[in-house]
């Protein structure tokens, strides 16, 4: 059966009008950095495939430029706005896709995404750079049963945070994000925006960081994985034997394993350390 198109979008004013319209000057204090170019933003919204009738959850929509190219790729929207300035902007969206988007004003911090989205989500968003760290941190350690309850995460970070989430063993960034974001899913950077592409510029290069889950590895449970890599990370210095000492039987997980307890934790696979927390967690 083939599926049928996509309806052709509704005629919008550009976003710069409405931004003009509503006075929406980015806030700083919000972290607020407009996408403005249309292209650029339906290329965002095809990244995690076809939305056509799919539940999607936008955080900190703004003026609604991607808000747009994800109604235009047909998927029925969930977008959570703090700054009530949007709010007109984004009403005038959901007439012109009627059915399609449903605003809620408030802290994404605050809202259950899953119980305003509804499982299977996807979860796409230009996020505010200063909660976009505590937000993912929250989506990855969603219970897995097998699988999260949302269906792919695709958002924009800051260039340093989106290769943290990335970084493969050895590298500078390296870390407890990478270990989080890596241990029961598929991450990649699938686009690199230039600081010129906002309004305002940011400071910094930014990368859009799409995100799907895979069914965890048996016997590990997320909080052991969490205390090792806190542990490890937290002197990511020092060797394993004395960066681990503190923490109960982790060092006779090492040895289990069959890792060097001379090594740093920078050197250590995620393999390596869902390795020792399956022991922990047994």
């Amino acid at each position: 059966m083939v599926e049928a198109p996509v309806p052709p979008p509704p005629p919008l004013p550009p976003l710069r009008e409405v931004i003009a319209t509503h006075g929406l000057a980015a806030s700083k204090a919000l972290g607020q950095n407009f996408l403005l170019d249309e292209q650029l933003l339906d290329r965002i919204a095809a990244i995690p495939g076809s939305l056509k009738d799919a539940p999607a959850f936008e955080v900190g929509p703004g003026p609604g430029g991607l808000t747009r190219a994800i109604l235009r790729a047909g998927a029925r929207l969930v977008a959570v706005e703090r700054d009530r300035r949007c709010l007109p902007a984004l009403a005038e969206l959901e007439q012109a896709f009627p059915g399609q988007l449903r605003t809620l004003s408030g802290d994404a911090m605050e809202i259950d995404a899953r119980a305003e989205a509804g499982d299977g989500a996807h979860i796409i968003a230009n996020l505010p750079y200063n909660i976009g760290t505590p937000l993912l941190v929250g989506w990855l350690s969603a219970p897995w049963e097998p699988l999260p309850w949302w269906s792919s995460l695709t958002l924009m970070f800051q260039m340093e945070v989106a290769e943290r989430i990335v970084a493969t063993t050895g590298s500078d960034h390296y870390g407890r994000l990478a270990i989080l974001s890596q241990w029961r899913s598929e991450a990649k950077i699938a686009m690199k925006v230039h600081r010129s592409a906002f309004t305002p510029p940011p400071k910094v290069m930014s990368a859009v960081v799409h995100i799907t889950p895979k069914p965890a590895p048996e016997g590990v449970q997320l909080k052991w994985l969490e205390r090792l890599t806190a542990a490890a990370f937290g002197q990511r210095r020092k060797m394993l034997r004395q960066s681990l000492k503190g923490l109960p039987g982790a060092l006779d997980a090492l040895a289990q394993v069959g890792i060097d307890p001379q090594r740093r934790a920078e050197t250590v696979s995620v393999e390596e350390f869902v390795a020792v927390a399956r022991l922990l967690s047994a």
